[in-house]
């Protein structure tokens, strides 16, 4: 029979035996571990590891492609200094209204009208006088029709309103067309207008003795042509001369010199003196307010006598 310390010697040995035998399992289990892992994936393991991480690959390939400046036409981003067509006509619109047409009508050199200019409407009233035969301080002399009318003394500035056509319309509705060539001294105040008693009553009883009117300037029809008229009295030592018939208001009247083109000064008669008389018997060059300038030849010094020139400032 087995002693008791033979029998406690071996159950010690038992003990070792599974001890060592557990530590070989464990020791090759991780052995096959360390293998497992140091060899390469296969191709499955890399498509599940591509599969796993869109979001890193895509905002790699995007990166890359804005570097090298060739992305794909999906990643194509809107370049920040070359709008897009929509954007610019939203851009164009403001600037096409900013800066609007000129109107056909408007005159190519304000600065000539004075203070009557085209297409502008005037307020002020309407008064009656006896024109007599039509003369008047433009010295025209005898009108043709009594269709005519006197400027307040503001708004003939001086005669730059002698031979304008204007258009006056009372309250009523009514209207006529009248041509200036007289004067209203004062009470007359800026934009009255002193009719012929003739063409008042076109508008209103003459009893009624004044109207509120409108007015403004035009620029007729008109078969008529520019007349030109040297004063009594000139000569090529001293003369005056006059435009009779123009479609529009004379802004200017030169003569030519040894030394080009003088301008004469105007009188509040309508003439333009040259007093010295430079100028007297040769070319006249008139322009208009809207600044037409026509150039007339030989007219010769004949005082007091209204020479055709067969020629006409346009219509506007």
């Amino acid at each position: 029979m087995r002693t008791a310390r033979q029998a406690a010697r071996q159950r010690r040995q038992g003990r070792r035996l599974v001890l060592g035998t557990t530590l070989a399992a464990v020791t090759a289990a991780g052995v096959l571990a360390y293998v497992l892992m140091g060899s390469p994936p296969d191709r499955k393991t890399e498509a599940g590891q591509a599969a796993a991480t869109p979001a890193a690959t895509s905002q790699a390939g995007t990166t890359t492609t804005t570097e090298t400046g060739t992305p794909s036409p999906s990643a194509t981003p809107t370049p920040t200094g070359t709008p897009k067509a929509a954007e610019k006509t939203r851009a164009a619109r403001p600037s096409a209204k900013a800066t609007p047409r000129p109107p056909r009508t408007a005159p190519t050199t304000p600065s000539l009208a004075g203070r009557i200019r085209p297409n502008t409407n005037y307020n002020g009233v309407a008064t009656a006088y006896e024109a007599a035969d039509g003369n008047g301080a433009c010295l025209f002399g005898p009108s043709p029709d009594l269709m005519i009318a006197a400027m307040n003394a503001t708004d003939y500035e001086t005669s730059r309103a002698c031979g304008a056509h204007v258009l006056v319309r009372a309250a009523n509705g009514k209207s006529i067309t009248v041509r200036i060539t007289n004067v209203c001294p004062l009470p007359c105040a800026p934009g009255q207008i002193d009719l012929s008693q003739q063409a008042f009553a076109k508008l209103a009883d003459l009893k009624v003795g004044r109207i509120p009117i409108t007015w403004k300037l035009l620029s007729p029809s008109t078969s008529d042509t520019i007349s030109i008229r040297y004063k009594d009295g000139s000569s090529r030592y001293w003369c005056g001369i006059q435009a009779i018939g123009h479609r529009n208001p004379v802004a200017r009247l030169e003569v030519r010199t040894s030394g080009g083109w003088r301008q004469l000064p105007r009188t509040e008669y309508n003439y333009f003196l040259s007093d010295g008389g430079s100028g007297c018997g040769g070319s006249i060059r008139v322009t208009d307010i809207y600044g037409e300038q026509l150039t007339i030849n030989g007219i010769a010094i004949r005082p007091d006598v209204a020479q055709p020139t067969g020629v006409q400032f346009a219509r506007h």
